[in-house]
């Protein structure tokens, strides 16, 4: 379902790149434009590297001469002053594709370190890390991407690939179980998951047999009986609250199967980078 993270990559650097160089990059003009020059681009943090594929078509977009030399992979754990890659080549189009291709760097490295990092807290328990549709506009699949490098799950992509019935379509149908009916009637090859805020609903959702509930902002203790009520058929993802790392591992460790955490893409710590000229 989510195999096609790159399918935005070539429409996400034509937007980096109109919206930073517009005409034409009036700085680089002060370089004689036969200037060529090598530089490294290192890491001052430590990090998880995400956006290999962004930067190699940043410098491509801007001069396809430009010869680039990777040191790190994606998924790759780094450490302060580690350098990451190399590129060679005309002087002006090194400079012109530096902020572009660093902004996905560290915007990708940053979503995959978090993500690492809270995957790390619960890798004792048998639940996993998930996203959310709470992502950078125009990086959706990027970001997704970023989640995967860092060891997280991927919830739905969008609204199109799977249900997700919240207390206001509820509301609308009429019930849970008109809800997950009409699902089932419309889409029965669709994920079904549905939210549910209670005990009392959780039993109303389990009988009428979705394949996923979302328990949101339960008690540690309303979570765990969840999980003594569900089925193997029936994947449990726990949902706000979460205010700490000891919530975080306190939430994995009733059993749920899936944690999922908005701050993984919207709380986006970019990883710090820099570019520095070599002879």
């Amino acid at each position: 379902m989510h195999n096609d993270y790159f399918s935005d990559l070539d429409q996400n650097i034509k937007l980096a790149l109109s919206e930073d160089v517009g005409d034409v990059d009036i700085t680089a003009l002060l370089i004689d434009a036969n200037t060529s020059a090598n530089a490294d681009v290192i890491t001052r943090d430590r990090a998880v590297i995400c956006g290999v594929d962004w930067v190699n078509e940043v410098f491509k977009q801007v001069d396809p001469s430009l010869q680039i030399t990777w040191h790190v992979k994606d998924t790759d754990l780094v450490e302060p002053n580690q350098k990451l890659f190399s590129v060679s080549g005309n002087a002006r189009s090194i400079l012109t594709g530096e902020r572009p291709a660093l902004n996905f760097l560290q915007t990708l490295s940053g979503t995959a370190t978090v993500t690492h990092r809270y995957a790390s807290l619960i890798a004792h328990t048998h639940t996993k890390l998930l996203d959310t549709r709470k992502t950078l506009p125009g990086l959706r699949r990027a970001q997704k991407y970023a989640v995967k490098c860092g060891g997280g799950e991927n919830h739905r992509m969008g609204l199109y690939d799977a249900f997700l019935i919240k207390e206001n379509h509820i509301m609308a149908c009429g019930s849970i179980a008109k809800a997950i009916g009409r699902a089932k009637s419309l889409h029965p090859d669709r994920r079904i998951e549905i939210e549910v805020e209670n005990l009392s609903e959780l039993t109303e959702a389990i009988n009428a047999e979705p394949n996923w509930i979302m328990i949101d902002n339960f008690s540690l203790d309303d979570m765990r009986t969840a999980v003594e009520a569900s089925n193997d058929s029936l994947k449990l993802e726990a949902s706000g609250g979460i205010e700490s790392d000891e919530d975080l591992i306190a939430i994995a460790e009733t059993g749920v199967d899936y944690i999922s955490v908005g701050a993984l893409t919207k709380h986006v710590r970019a990883t710090d980078l820099s570019m520095r000229m070599v002879n």
